[in-house]
C-alpha cells in the first residue's frame, strides 16, 4: 500500500490510518505517542489491522471527507452492487477515545468482512479476546477493548471476524473503545449520533476560518489536519502520527515525528493567524511558553506532546517495516542535539503572540528575556543545524539567521514597549550577526548564501533569509541564492533540503525533495517578485497531494510517490504560509 492510500481520522488526542482498501492499519492509544495497537503500516496484517471491506473484487473505489470535516467516507463498487463506509473518531471530551464505523448499502447486496486484529504495543502482543454479549473484549496489560456491534462475531487466536452483506439502504454500527484495563467499560455511544455530534463540531470550527486568501480550499483542508494533529489538552502540534515511514524506500532514514517541534511553532502561529484561529495560536503560544522559558540551556528541539522532556529513542527489531524499511524507531534522540535555531524560533513565538495581543504580558518579558540573554553567550558556537544532522557540528548559515532573528525581535519587543534591556547591546549584537553572515555564510562568486561558512554545499533553509526579514525579498543575493538553490538542489523543480552526496550528515542513503523546502521556495520567489513562478510551482506541489488532500514529509521524483512520515504537519503548515504569500505579493502588486 502507498503511503498515499491512506487517510487521516483522528479525535484531537490520538490519529489512525485508514488504508483505501477499508483497513485502518496504523492507530496510537489513548495517545498520538502512545504504542500503537494497529501496526500492519510497518508491517502486515500480523502486527494488527481492523479491517471492513467487501468480501469478493472491489471494482472501483472512491473517497472523499465530508465538506469542512475529518469524516472520511469510503465507497466501494463490486459486482454486486455499491457500500460505503464511513469512519470518524468523535471528540473525546471527558470520554473514552473511540473509533467508529459505519457501513451503510447504497445499491444491491454486497457481501462484507470485518477482521478485527488488535496487536498492542506496537504489534508485539496478542491479547486475551473474548465473546461479550455486545462484541468483544480484548485485554493485554494496561489496555483494554471493546468492540462494539449487534452483528454476530468469531474469535480465533486474538482475531475477530465476522460476515455480513451490506443491504442498500441499512446500515451497520461498529464502535471501538479504548480504556485502561482496571476500569470498568465505558457506556457506548450510538454511533449516528456521534457521527451527527462529530459532523457539527468539525463544521462548527471551520466556520470560524477567516482566511480568503489564494488557494482557499487547499488551505482550510490543509487547516483541518492541523487542528486534527494538535493535542487539545495541552495545544501541542505534532510533526506527524506516524513513525518509521522512511525518506528513502527500504533505507534507514526512518524516525518518530509523534512529538512537538519547537521549529512548527512559529510556523503554526502564523498559519493559524492567516485563518484567524486566535484561540489555537495562543493555546499553541502558551504551550511553548510551559516548555521552553525554564532553564534556557536545557531547551530541546522537541518535546513530548504534554511536555515531557525524555524522548530516548529505541527500535523495534520485531517489526519489519514500511517495505523493508529498517529499523523502526520509537523516541528521537535529535532531542537531545544543539540546535541554534530553536532559539530564534522561542523569541519570534513570543513576538508574534505580542503582535496578535497588541500588548505585552510584563510578566513573561523576564522569561523572554532569560533566553535573550543566553544566547548572547552561545551564538558563536557551532550546533548540529536544523536537519538533526548526526554528522559534525557546523556554523550553519541558517543556524545563524534564526540567531539574529532572537536580537532582531528583542529590539523591536523593547523599542515598542520601553521594556528594561541592555537595548544598545542587543543592537550590536544583531548587527554584528548580520555582518558576520553576510561575510562568512554567503559566496560571492556563486551569488548564494551556503549550507555553513566557508563551504561550497548549499542547504534549502536559507531560504527563508526573506521570510523572516534577514533581508528584503527583492535583494539581489535573495535572487541569486534561490536561483542557486533550484540549479543545485532541484529534482524535477522540487527542491532537496541538501545535497546527501556532498554533505556529511552522518547518514547512509539518499531522500525525496522535501515539501516544505519546495513550499519555501514558492514564499521566497512570491517574495523576490516572482509570483507567476511561484503559482506554478505551487501548483505543481498541490498536484503531489492525495485525492484526499494530504501529503507526507517528501516526494521521492525517482519513484514518483510521496515518502516520510504522514501526514505532515511541516508541509501543511508551509502549504497555507506559500499561499499567504502568493496573496500578499499579489495584493501589493495590484494583481
Amino acid at each position: 500500500m502507498l503511503i498515499e492510500d491512506y487517510g487521516l481520522v483522528g479525535d484531537l488526542r490520538a490519529a489512525a490510518l485508514v488504508s483505501r482498501n477499508g483497513s485502518v492499519d496504523w492507530l496510537c492509544l489513548p495517545r498520538f505517542d502512545s504504542p500503537s495497537c494497529f501496526s500492519a503500516l510497518l508491517g502486515d496484517e500480523r502486527h494488527g489491522r481492523w479491517l471492513v471491506a467487501p468480501a469478493d473484487e472491489v471494482l472501483t473505489t472512491t473517497r472523499r471527507y465530508r465538506p469542512d470535516t475529518l469524516i472520511l467516507d469510503t465507497e466501494f463498487e463490486t459486482a454486486d452492487g455499491a457500500v460505503r463506509v464511513t469512519d470518524f473518531m468523535p471528540p473525546r471530551g471527558e470520554g473514552p477515545p473511540r473509533f467508529m464505523r459505519i457501513v451503510e448499502g447504497l445499491r444491491g447486496r454486497v457481501p462484507m468482512r470485518l477482521e478485527l486484529a488488535l496487536r498492542p504495543d506496537y504489534g508485539s502482543i496478542t491479547p486475551w479476546t473474548e465473546l461479550v454479549p455486545d462484541g468483544v473484549m480484548a485485554t493485554a496489560g494496561a489496555d483494554a477493548f471493546r468492540l462494539s456491534t449487534p452483528r454476530s462475531l468469531a474469535v480465533d487466536n486474538g482475531t475477530a471476524t465476522a460476515e455480513f452483506d451490506a443491504i442498500e439502504g441499512a446500515r451497520e454500527r461498529f464502535t471501538l473503545t479504548w480504556h485502561p484495563a482496571h476500569r470498568e467499560t465505558p457506556p457506548v455511544e450510538d454511533a449516528d449520533s456521534a457521527l451527527a455530534r462529530t459532523e457539527t463540531w468539525w463544521r462548527d470550527w471551520t466556520s470560524r476560518g477567516r482566511y480568503e486568501g489564494a488557494y482557499r480550499a487547499e488551505v482550510m483542508r490543509s487547516l483541518i489536519v492541523l487542528k486534527a494533529m494538535t493535542y487539545e489538552t495541552t495545544g501541542a502540534l505534532v510533526a506527524a502520527p506516524t513513525t518509521s515511514l522512511p525518506e528513502d524506500i527500504g533505507g534507514v532514514r526512518n524516525w518518530d515525528y509523534r512529538y512537538c517541534w519547537l521549529r512548527d511553532s512559529v510556523l503554526a502561529l502564523q498559519a493559524l493567524i492567516a485563518a484567524e484561529y486566535v484561540d489555537e495560536a495562543m493555546a499553541f503560544r502558551d504551550f511553548l511558553l510551559h516548555t521552553a522559558t525554564g532553564d534556557p540551556s536545557k531547551l530541546q528541539i522537541m518535546y513530548a506532546i504534554a511536555g515531557e522532556r525524555r524522548l530516548t529513542e529505541f527500535e523495534l527489531p520485531d517489526l519489519p517495516g514500511y517495505e523493508g524499511s529498517r529499523p523502526v524507531r520509537v523516541g528521537n534522540a535529535a532531542s537531545e542535539q544543539f540546535q541554534l535555531d530553536v532559539y530564534g524560533e522561542v523569541l519570534n513565538v513570543a513576538y508574534l503572540g505580542v503582535q496578535l495581543r497588541g500588548r505585552i504580558e510584563l510578566r513573561l518579558w523576564p522569561r523572554w528575556r532569560n533566553a535573550i540573554e543566553y544566547v548572547e553567550t552561545i551564538w558563536r558556537e557551532p550546533d548540529d543545524g536544523i536537519w538533526e544532522s548526526r554528522g559534525p557540528r557546523r556554523h550553519y548559515t541558517y543556524s545563524k539567521v534564526m540567531a539574529w532573528v532572537v536580537f532582531d525581535r528583542a529590539v523591536r519587543l523593547a523599542e515598542e514597549f520601553d521594556l528594561e534591556s541592555p537595548l544598545e547591546r542587543w543592537r550590536l549584537t544583531r548587527d554584528e550577526i548580520h555582518q558576520e553572515i553576510c561575510e562568512r555564510g554567503y559566496d560571492p562568486e556563486r551569488q548564494t548564501f551556503t549550507q555553513y561558512y566557508g563551504s561550497s554545499e548549499l542547504d534549502a533553509s536559507v531560504l527563508n533569509i526573506p521570510l523572516v526579514g534577514f533581508l528584503p525579498g527583492s535583494d539581489e543575493r535573495v535572487t541569486g541564492t534561490i536561483d542557486a538553490i533550484v540549479r543545485e538542489l532541484g529534482r524535477d523543480g522540487f527542491v532537496s533540503r541538501y545535497s546527501t552526496s556532498a554533505t556529511d550528515d552522518g547518514l547512509t542513503g539518499d531522500e525525496g525533495q522535501f515539501l516544505a523546502c519546495s513550499f519555501w521556495l514558492v514564499s521566497a520567489l512570491a517574495a523576490n517578485g516572482r509570483t507567476p513562478e511561484a503559482r506554478v510551482l505551487f501548483e505543481r506541489l498541490l498536484g503531489l497531494a492525495n485525492d484526499l488532500g494530504l501529503l507526507a514529509e517528501e516526494y521521492d521524483v525517482r519513484r514518483q510517490r510521496q515518502v516520510g512520515n504522514f501526514p505532515q504537519a511541516f508541509s501543511h503548515l508551509t502549504l497555507v504560509l506559500a499561499a499567504q504569500a502568493i496573496t500578499n505579493e499579489e495584493a501589493r502588486a495590484g494583481t
